[in-house]
């Protein structure tokens, strides 16, 4: 049976803020902070996944002629350099090549543009249809979105080429009518607050309300459509409890190898199988 052509997207800014790659320090000691993509670089070469799937790129949207990036990816770069952290071991290889290989810049300019500057629907247009255009050359069957920290518009409306076929793991559950609903960028912090009982109602100005105790969280595996972590939920893993004492990182850490990584692999597993 032909493997499924997958490609996966995510925001190398985003990554840097979990310190992938690197050890974190964690209840007295340190443990190395693994990223999905890494975790699933080893599942397509050490499980049943990989019969399934095979990698065929990995874009990244991080836009190099933005001093706001370059802060963010100061420890990093947007490239792989021998004197320099990276996101994972630079000789990580996944189906028999190198994944270093696989990295395909695709950078998101528009961003640099303020939010309500006229140029700005067109210069977001002209990404979707570079990332389009990319997705077409690799003949992707499949995208998986991690940590990607831009909202997708044309490439998920119905109609499009790609309605459907892009999926997001999203480290916090995304169904809104759960208890354990955390969607959009601050899905950890979110959680952290809501171990004690409270719960942001302005990210801006950080206002709380008092709300019931939550301490559990996890992961969603789910379509994307044109909101905020807001389509169809493929496949939900609630199996991350949470210590009142946990840093963000603590937090991160517990979630990613308690819930993300394995609602990754098990809503890889489920689409393999529809």
């Amino acid at each position: 049976m032909p493997k499924t052509k997958l490609v996966y997207i995510w925001s190398l800014r985003n990554a840097a803020a979990d310190k992938a790659g690197q050890h974190i320090a964690y209840k007295g000691g340190t443990r190395y902070m693994k990223s999905p993509l890494e975790y699933l670089a080893e599942a397509l070469d050490e499980t049943a996944l990989g019969d399934a799937y095979s990698l065929e790129g990995v874009i990244h949207d991080d836009d190099e002629g933005s001093p706001l990036d370059r802060e963010k990816l100061k420890d990093y770069g947007f490239a792989y350099r021998p004197d320099r952290q990276w996101f994972y071991p630079p000789e990580l290889c996944v189906q028999g090549r190198r994944l270093n290989d696989l990295l395909c810049p695709i950078p998101s300019t528009y961003r640099r543009l303020p939010l309500n500057a006229p140029e700005r629907p067109a210069g977001k247009s002209d990404f979707e249809a570079r990332l389009l255009d990319r997705l077409f050359e690799l003949e992707a069957e499949l995208v998986v979105l991690d940590g990607l920290l831009v909202i997708l518009d044309e490439l998920v409306r119905p109609g499009s080429p790609f309605h459907r076929r892009i999926v997001n793991i999203h480290p916090g559950i995304t169904r809104i009518d759960s208890p354990y609903e955390r969607r959009g960028a601050y899905a950890t912090l979110d959680a952290l607050h809501g171990v004690h009982g409270r719960k942001v109602v302005n990210w801006d100005t950080m206002e709380t309300k008092a709300v019931p105790v939550v301490n559990m969280t996890g992961a969603s595996f789910h379509y994307v459509d044109n909101g905020i972590d807001s389509g169809e939920v493929i496949l939900d893993v609630l199996n991350t409890g949470i210590d009142p004492q946990d840093s963000i990182l603590e937090l991160r850490w517990n979630n990613f190898n308690n819930s993300l990584f394995p609602a990754l692999h098990q809503g890889l597993a489920h689409l393999a199988k529809a």
